[in-house]
């Protein structure tokens, strides 16, 4: 029994609004039960700051203009309408409860996509939560800081929306949180939208923690929680790793029963969901949430540490609805190996003139080593890493041993440096630096405690659609 209903042409089918980056693996998924899948573009223009949606592993892509999109939408007679990036979850809320689909609903969509939204919700709630301010002229947040009080000595600039760090910036002086606020001003988020305000929040101190979830009629399964380990370079929070924590691992059983009450007051009810937790000195305290899947999932990789993936699962809460309930649904995920996602940085900037296919499978050929990601081709360029998007490489790592994935993960950065060949990037002309009154901190990954970034992550395709949190 399922809960999808057949189209014209005698199939099952359902859609998925704005797949960018691990929303690509949703065909494949559902593709598994039989179902065909609709992309529906959010917006005319892609976005070209992410892995685009692969429009070949669609039966058919719409463009959303309204009532006419609507009507080719409604022809297919879908089961459902998911979001695949954040930039889709509000025009899938909307279809479907348009369409009398399970739904999420529009009520609560902003709190799953905008960060001050959400932040306002949990505050309506009573959750923990970093202390926050929007505004659209940066002498605004300074004043709003000032009238904050000590808890805001250190803040936390950033976009409304996006993901993938896009323009985080630790602040911790008025010069730096006007320097940061323009810099988020100046252009688009990595969706293509404009920024015409930006979100302050004070710095929440702890180790910070991924929680990913698929959910249906508002029965919650964890798929795994992740810990970050990060570095902070000139300001600006880098990934390093993400290490998989077994469920009954500190702090674990805290951040479950905080994420529920999150998924709970924010109004995920279907599908997937991730999200980004502090754990500070008086617990867990949430960083954001977004009602897609992981953007740092490799499927094969899931199934091998924890025997399932968030896409798999997706598909079977949504057409298997009966069987997701008795299998997964008030549960949680057991580890069976240890399991480790591991983004290279570098401080070269140039354009890529070749790639060492000797050196990808030195990497390849490492114990633990699952699968590369290669995320920069021949005339890309490459760029000092000061956020996810500017990571050169990402590679997957499992085994039994724990010993054995530390050791790979010292050969992966040491050999990280010699998969590309570059040359000099044209002459631009010089941007604006972001005022700053501390020192950049060290760019070696060895010499920073992990926690070193406090709350912030972004929210993460062919090769590599995991490039967004």
């Amino acid at each position: 029994m399922t809960d999808i209903t057949g189209d014209a042409r005698g199939g099952t089918v359902g859609v998925v609004v704005d797949a960018y980056t691990t929303g690509n693996l949703l065909p494949a998924a559902f593709a598994a039960h039989g179902v065909r899948l609709v992309h529906v573009q959010a917006r005319e223009k892609v976005s070209t700051a992410l892995p685009r949606p692969d429009l070949a592993r669609f039966a058919e892509n719409i463009v959303y203009d309204g009532q006419a999109a609507l009507a080719r939408i409604r022809s297919h007679a879908p089961g459902f309408v998911i979001a695949g990036q954040d930039s889709g979850v509000a025009l899938a809320d909307l279809l479907s409860e348009r369409l009398g689909l399970p739904t999420n609903g529009t009520a609560r969509s902003a709190a799953r996509w905008d960060k001050y939204a959400t932040g306002e919700r949990l505050r309506e709630r009573g959750l923990h939560r970093a202390a926050q301010f929007k505004a659209a002229d940066p002498a605004d947040l300074v004043r709003w800081r000032k009238e904050a009080g000590p808890d805001a000595e250190t803040v936390v600039v950033k976009p409304v929306s996006s993901a993938g760090t896009d323009r985080v910036y630790v602040c911790r002086t008025d010069a730096e949180i006007e320097s940061a606020a323009r810099a988020v001003l100046s252009g688009p988020d990595v969706y293509g939208k404009p920024n015409p305000e930006v979100l302050v929040q004070t710095f929440l101190e702890g180790t910070e923690y991924i929680v990913d979830t698929v959910s249906r009629d508002g029965a919650h399964f964890v798929c795994g929680v992740w810990r970050y380990h990060k570095r902070l370079v000139a300001g600006r929070p880098v990934y390093d790793r993400d290490a998989l924590l077994a469920p009954d691992e500190e702090p674990v059983p805290a951040l479950l029963a905080y994420i529920d009450t999150v998924l709970d007051a924010v109004g995920v009810r279907h599908g997937s969901a991730h999200a980004e937790v502090i754990v500070t000195p008086r617990g867990p305290a949430l960083v954001e949430i977004g009602a897609r899947m992981n953007g740092n999932m490799n499927p094969g990789l899931h199934r091998l540490c924890l025997g399932h993936d968030q896409a798999a699962l997706t598909a079977l809460a949504y057409v298997r609805p009966e069987e997701f309930r008795a299998g997964y649904a008030g549960r949680v995920y057991s580890r069976r190996r240890h399991a480790l996602v591991c983004n290279t940085a570098t401080a070269r900037e140039g354009v890529v003139t070749g790639v060492d296919a000797t050196a990808v499978r030195r990497i390849e050929a490492l114990p633990s080593v699952h699968a590369v990601a290669v995320k920069l081709a021949v005339g890309d360029r490459i760029r000092p890493t000061t956020d996810l998007l500017s990571s050169p490489l990402r590679v997957f790592m499992t085994h039994e041993d724990r010993a054995v994935l530390d050791a790979d993960v010292l050969a992966v950065r040491e050999l990280a440096e010699t998969v590309y060949a570059t040359g000099p990037a044209p002459v631009a002309a010089p941007a604006a630096p972001i005022a700053r009154s501390v020192a950049p901190v060290t760019a070696d990954p060895e010499a920073v405690a992990p926690e070193a970034a406090g709350s912030e992550a972004a929210g993460s395709g062919a090769s590599a659609p995991e490039t967004v949190r």
